[in-house]
């Protein structure tokens, strides 16, 4: 795969594995201008940056990848980003391609999957891991059958970060909402899903995919 001139941000909460896409993305011919730990600089360093294509992790600490997609589509529509994620699920994927992400791939794909993922986004083209396509596809004719998907883009956003362990006020110092706020979105959360505590939380993202057990 020629990735020749394409410039790259690299956003991973893990310092290894962007290293291993860096060499990557490298010796592919591209350049990672800019790379970072967090959603919150992954937007202001695009603005700094202008590069080509953002490679971004879904679970990432603060905001997280999702709110960090969202909020940089909104500086720039026209943004081409690659999402990326450890878990096996097909709700976070249908909810990053309809906010706009122009890819989407599972961090256990080969390196050469990753590579062709990345020249498909850079030259504005829609991609989608081959071994979700089918759950997505299926997901989206199958209508809202899973209680998650009825949650709002926030109340996902709360939602994981909650099933997570993180407590209503770290959430709400995350993403910059009061502590009342947080609390009305996980009661809405609580009616959707039809659970009564945190470890219950924890088990539907489980169950899900969306986090490790």
């Amino acid at each position: 795969m020629n990735l020749n001139g394409i410039r790259v941000l690299l956003a991973d909460d893990h310092a290894m594995v962007r290293l291993g896409f860096r060499l990557l993305l490298e010796g592919a011919g591209a350049s990672v201008v800019a790379e970072t730990d967090c959603g919150e600089s992954a937007v202001r360093l695009f603005a700094e940056s202008n590069p080509d294509l953002v490679v971004m992790d879904v679970s990432m600490p603060g905001i997280g990848g999702l709110a960090a997609l969202e909020r940089l589509l909104v500086w720039e529509a026209k943004a081409r980003v690659l999402m990326l994620s450890a878990h096996h699920d097909d709700i976070v994927p249908v909810r990053a391609l309809k906010l706009g992400a122009r890819g989407y791939l599972c961090k256990r794909a080969a390196p050469e999957e990753f590579l062709r993922a990345v020249g498909e986004v850079a030259r504005d083209r829609r991609y989608l891991d081959p071994e979700l396509a089918q759950a997505v596809a299926l997901a989206q004719l199958s209508g809202s059958t899973n209680p998650v998907e009825s949650l709002t883009e926030k109340e996902l956003a709360v939602f994981l970060k909650l099933a997570e362990g993180r407590s209503v006020n770290d959430v709400a110092n995350d993403f910059c909402l009061s502590p009342s706020t947080v609390g009305t979105h996980l009661y809405h959360i609580k009616q959707k899903l039809n659970v009564q505590n945190a470890a219950e939380l924890t088990l539907v993202a489980v169950r899900n995919g969306l986090i490790e057990s």
